[in-house]
């Protein structure tokens, strides 16, 4: 999808404001929350609601933060809230410079409070980050870039935004160490499987003993029927002293048989 989205330089940040992309946090679904209680919901786990709220004010959870691998213990006060923050995952400002000035008012609102956009994370990286792109911020937890790049493009794409050169080609060298198939923009991380025993090495069996060969007759008991027996066997001439010799092989009596 990185190779759809337009490619250009950063636009003027004239004109941008917060309140260009509508009232934070609206209650753009209509179901009686706040956006950020909404996000909270769903990225916190053992989340403890408020009474006399229709269930969105949060007031307590545990977030597995995406973006630097932590837990973080979530208590909603004054001092304590912005352990955890909502970033736009396609930060308004980088947005805006990227495409979304040319959106209409109610198109902004929706993309500052779509879900796709937005991730519950630890509250000093989301203010580490600030407006940044692909190019000049990427979460610290390694496991969870692929993920957070495809968001980006994913959000860029629905809402026909732009790249930099810059940030199309940080995007490029982080999908280029991603698995065959990355994790869909709205994963977050999970625990990693641990991998399977590999399996047991076939023990190769010892070469089989080599049959010996047949021993060769003693040739101390050799006989030689006549001179076509000494050299059918390759043995003629046959001296004297040599197995299977015979004086009746020898007939000038030379001591050499069968010459």
């Amino acid at each position: 999808m990185l190779s759809t989205l337009p490619v250009k330089g950063r636009a003027p940040k004239t004109g941008y404001s917060r309140d260009q992309f509508g009232e934070a946090w609206a209650d753009v679904d209509r179901n009686g929350c706040a956006t950020r209680n909404d996000m909270l919901r769903r990225d916190l786990t053992a989340a403890v609601l408020k009474p006399g709220t229709r269930g969105c004010v949060v007031l307590s959870g545990t977030l597995s933060d995406p973006y630097t691998g932590s837990s973080i213990a979530f208590v909603r006060g004054a001092a304590t809230s912005t352990a955890v923050q909502i970033d736009h995952v396609v930060a308004l400002s980088d947005a805006w410079q990227k495409g979304a000035h040319r959106l209409a008012p109610a198109r902004r609102v929706a993309f500052a409070n779509d879900p796709l956009n937005l991730l519950a994370v630890d509250g000093p990286a989301n203010m580490q980050k600030s407006d940044g792109d692909a190019a000049t911020w990427l979460p610290p937890n390694r496991a969870f870039r692929c993920t957070y790049v495809a968001r980006q493009i994913a959000v860029k794409a629905k809402y026909a935004l732009w790249v930099t050169p810059a940030e199309r080609d940080a995007m490029a060298r982080v999908l280029g160490n991603c698995p065959a198939t990355p994790p869909g923009p709205g994963s977050r991380p999970t625990a990693t499987k641990p991998a399977a025993a590999p399996a047991a090495a076939a023990v190769p069996l010892p070469p089989a003993a080599a049959t010996p060969a047949p021993a060769a007759a003693d040739p101390a008991g050799a006989y030689y029927a006549n001179c076509a027996a000494v050299r059918a066997a390759g043995a003629a001439p046959i001296r004297r002293g040599q197995p299977g010799y015979s004086s009746r092989l020898d007939r000038d009596g030379d001591g050499v048989g069968c010459e």
